[in-house]
């Protein structure tokens, strides 16, 4: 049962440091998002805190004057817990819950948490399991006993802290070594997993058809768009995070031709790098893809934001390379913005994944981009290779087709890894 559901929800004090090269006004907008990241989660904000510092306070982040100043606001709000929009290093979040008496994390265990609400699937479970194992593991070191104090991971209102999901405390608490053999299980399960997820791609990849994935910001419509497509019959929720495994569908584009159309989990700012590692197998999909449909909420406040922390995750898992469309969402909400985005990123579209507008203008321009990609050629296959026509039809788009005493002459559109199979046949 999702956390949002419960009747108690935790009471949380927000702390935002700028520090260069990050502006003030971009340090309020993160934890402006922080603030959603939380309510995902399931926790009610009751005060925020900012500071601007040249440089981070080795022991608390924040100096001992802010850290007073902190704990006397976390005092006064009786909150549960102090959450960080910045990464804190396991001495840091040690030291601030010594001086505040109270639970202090940082956006990446918030971020953690709600993947861990969100995994429904084997890998999915395994592939969150194993990024908080992985964050949590040295911030054991020096803790003792320290974690038990905690009453594993529950607050004083019953329920289970930000943080805690997953594993639990209990198990944590356990001999570090029993931790890192789990996660060498972990990581083998996934290897293997990936093993199969590779053959699949394989098998996809001998069938020649051209691949897209839907990529973009958390909650930006990629599963809307999916299932608007395809009848996926994706989950969609107006949460972050709501989808963690992928979905791939066939689709069929206006001239015809097919295309394997692959829904997959959404990016956000400061994307925790244990979840970008955990989860590398399933981005994979974006990496061997033909085309990139990066889907942007055009109603966000800062889309072009979006599209940055996007493109640098992208980056990360080296699919940077990889053709990308902007595809401007939510003309329905905002289509003034949509309208004036479409304008200044050329080559993109606007559309609403909810209404159907824009949809078939997106259709034929992802068309256009792997009909780009693709080779026209003229063939003659002779009467005795059959298989060579079948695999000719198989493998991309035959435009033409026609006989004489030579043969089956075709003309067709292929991709460049598919035409050296026939190039033997290949006249023009």
């Amino acid at each position: 049962m999702a956390l949002i559901e419960r009747a108690f929800r935790e009471k949380i004090v927000l702390v935002g440091v700028s520090v260069p090269p990050e502006t003030m006004e971009e340090t309020e907008a993160s934890v402006d998002e922080l603030a959603l990241l939380i309510d995902t989660a399931g926790a009610d904000e009751v005060a925020r805190i900012f500071q601007r510092r040249q440089a981070p306070d080795p022991p608390t982040y924040v100096g001992k004057g802010k850290a007073d100043e902190l704990r006397e606001v976390a005092e006064s709000t009786d909150c549960d817990t102090v959450v960080f929009d910045n990464e804190l290093t396991p001495a840091q979040q040690f030291n601030l819950e010594k001086l505040l008496g109270r639970t202090a994390i940082d956006r990446t265990a918030v971020i953690l948490d709600i993947f861990a609400q969100n995994a429904h699937s084997q890998e999915g479970k395994a592939q969150v399991e194993l990024a908080q194992l992985r964050y949590r593991l040295p911030r054991l070191r020096g803790r003792g006993r320290a974690l038990s104090q905690q009453a594993g991971g529950m607050s004083a209102g019953g329920g289970a802290r930000i943080g805690t999901r997953g594993p639990g405390e209990t198990q944590l608490e356990v001999d570090r070594r029993r931790i890192v053999r789990r996660i060498h299980k972990l990581e083998g399960d996934l290897r293997e997993i990936a093993g199969h997820r590779q053959t699949q791609r394989k098998a996809q990849r001998r069938g020649h058809l051209p691949r897209a994935a839907i990529v973009g910001y958390t909650n930006a419509g990629k599963s809307t768009l999916l299932n608007h497509l395809t009848d996926a019959g994706v989950l969609v929720e107006d949460r972050l995070f709501a989808t963690l495994d992928a979905t791939t569908r066939r689709l069929s584009l206006p001239g015809g031709e097919a295309v394997l159309l692959t829904d997959t989990v959404g990016f956000i700012r400061k994307l925790p790098h244990q979840l970008v590692e955990a989860f590398h197998s399933t981005l994979d999909v974006a990496v061997d893809a033909d085309l990139l449909v990066h889907v942007v909420d055009a109603s966000a406040p800062d889309p072009a934001g979006n599209i940055r922390a996007v493109r640098e995750v992208l980056a990360e898992i080296g699919a940077d390379g990889v053709p990308e469309l902007l595809a401007f969402n939510k003309a329905d909400l905002a289509p003034g913005s949509a309208k004036r985005l479409a304008d200044v990123w050329e080559g993109s579209v606007a559309f609403s994944a909810v209404t159907g507008e824009g949809v078939d203008d997106l259709l034929r321009t992802v068309a256009d981009r792997l009909r780009s990609m693709m080779t026209v050629v003229e063939m003659v296959i002779p009467f005795e290779r059959g298989d060579v026509l079948a695999a000719a039809h198989r493998a991309g788009e035959v435009l033409r087709e026609s006989a004489d005493e030579s043969g089956m002459h075709i003309r067709g559109r292929f991709d460049d890894a598919t035409l050296s199979r026939f190039r033997e046949f290949v006249v023009t």
